[in-house]
């Protein structure tokens, strides 16, 4: 009944719709009844009596509304009847959705039958919520991966980015911590992703286990703009729901930066000007916008976001990949010449952090962690010199103790797909490796 109720309550009293005067590329002009349209708002393109096409309305020029389309725009001509249908966009999530699979709009697309849609009602494009009324991070999260859990431990209630060019591991590395993390709830956004690799994460990366507490948001690459953004306002917007019932959530997303770009085309499309890389003003405006709604909630439910950052060109100061830094808790850094090696998950220890670490590790194993990152420093300072012969064993005391313990990191380090390793666990064999195997000068 309070669905239903809600269900009413958002229906106009008044039908007010234009007419398609020009269609440019993706962009569709529309003329008509511009006092009830605002940037966000849906228009209905009504192409034959029973297909229509949905817009969104992103821009005015000279009297009329700029839209891009969620789907492709064939059959639309000048004249069309566009209504407006929706000012906001909303769900209603249902804990009943959790094992399903839905697109950017919420709807299924699993072949599992309908969803049965909540009581509440919830704006996908919510606001952050206020600073001064959100918790703390809770204790330790463990994320089922021994290198991140040891020397980038993260909290309950934190953002991380995962910085990574295309084929260095990104997606394993994101399927392992989609299988192993320790939540109530796992919210997975595929933005832009590759529609062979779908199913592929589905079934491998997720498997039936961790597909029965969670819900898929999937937007594929050859889908529009809108619909990506749309993705990655819904993946947010379900976790929200769930932090709101005082769950803990763990909240992926693949990738940040698939959204930036989508961003890029929808603010070109509607005149922005290009500032670095092309990206577009409004980019780095909902990036933050996006990024915050993650985080502990006023009560007792927190969202854990995972966010990946396709590196591109390798560059980790490219514009998205800086911004995001800066927005988030702390990044983790894959890079190729490790992948190159052999090693993986290829995540770079060095070049890592987690900014609520030094709160949430127990003080024991603080000098130990601090120990074996100094080891793999000095290790990384002359690694060039080593691997050409030039060093010459007891040059340096702090070296020669490096090279002595490099194999044992990096075997620790290493970790296969099906394998994982609790935070206990890691905290144990790095013990063990830096006290039973004791490096003397002699």
């Amino acid at each position: 009944m309070r669905a239903l109720i809600s269900e009413i309550e958002t229906l106009a009293t008044l039908e007010h719709y234009g007419r398609v005067s020009g269609v440019k590329g993706l962009l569709v002009e529309i003329s008509g009844p511009l006092h009830v349209m605002s940037i966000g708002s849906r228009v209905s393109i009504e192409v034959q009596s029973d297909i229509s096409v949905e817009c969104e309305v992103v821009g005015f020029r000279n009297d009329q509304a700029l839209c891009l389309p969620f789907g492709p725009l064939e059959g639309v001509r000048m004249g069309c009847r566009a209504v407006v249908s929706v000012i906001d966009s909303f769900v209603r999530p249902d804990i009943s959705w959790l094992g399903r699979v839905v697109d950017a709009m919420g709807r299924p697309i699993d072949g599992k039958g309908p969803l049965r849609p909540g009581p509440s009602i919830y704006s996908t494009k919510n606001q952050p919520p206020p600073a001064h009324t959100r918790s703390r991070v809770g204790g330790p999260i463990d994320l089922g991966v021994r290198c991140l859990n040891t020397f980038m431990t993260c909290c309950k209630g934190q953002r991380m980015g995962i910085f990574a060019g295309s084929g260095v591991g990104k997606s394993v590395l994101f399927s392992m911590l989609a299988r192993n993390t320790a939540s109530d709830v796992s919210i997975i956004g595929l933005i832009g992703e590759r529609g062979r690799e779908v199913q592929e994460f589905i079934e491998d990366g997720l498997g039936p286990e961790g597909l029965e507490h969670s819900i898929v948001v999937v937007a594929t690459s050859d889908q529009s703009a809108l619909m990506r953004r749309q993705a990655a306002y819904l993946t947010l917007t379900l976790a929200e729901y769930f932090r709101d019932l005082d769950k803990d959530v763990l909240c992926l997303m693949d990738s940040v930066t698939r959204f930036a770009m989508a961003q890029r085309e929808i603010g070109l499309a509607g005149g922005e000007p290009p500032t670095s890389k092309g990206y577009t003003p409004t980019v780095f405006t909902e990036l933050p916008g996006l990024l915050e709604r993650a985080g502990p909630g006023a009560g007792r439910g927190t969202i854990t976001g995972l966010f990946t950052v396709l590196v591109e060109g390798d560059d980790h100061n490219e514009p998205i990949s800086d911004s995001v830094r800066g927005i988030l808790d702390g990044h983790i850094v894959m890079e190729r010449q490790i992948a190159e090696r052999g090693r993986f998950p290829a995540i770079n220890v060095l070049k890592s952090v987690s900014r609520t670490m030094p709160g949430c590790v127990p003080e024991e194993m603080q000098p130990l962690i601090t120990r074996a990152r100094k080891l793999m420093a000095s290790y990384n300072d002359m690694e060039d010199v080593i691997r050409l012969g030039a060093y010459r064993a007891g040059s340096s005391a702090e070296v020669d103790e490096a090279i002595h313990f490099h194999l044992l990191l990096e075997q620790f380090l290493s970790q296969g797909i099906n394998e994982t390793s609790q935070i206990g666990s890691g905290y144990e064999e790095l013990a063990r490796i830096l006290n039973d195997n004791q490096y003397s000068e002699d």
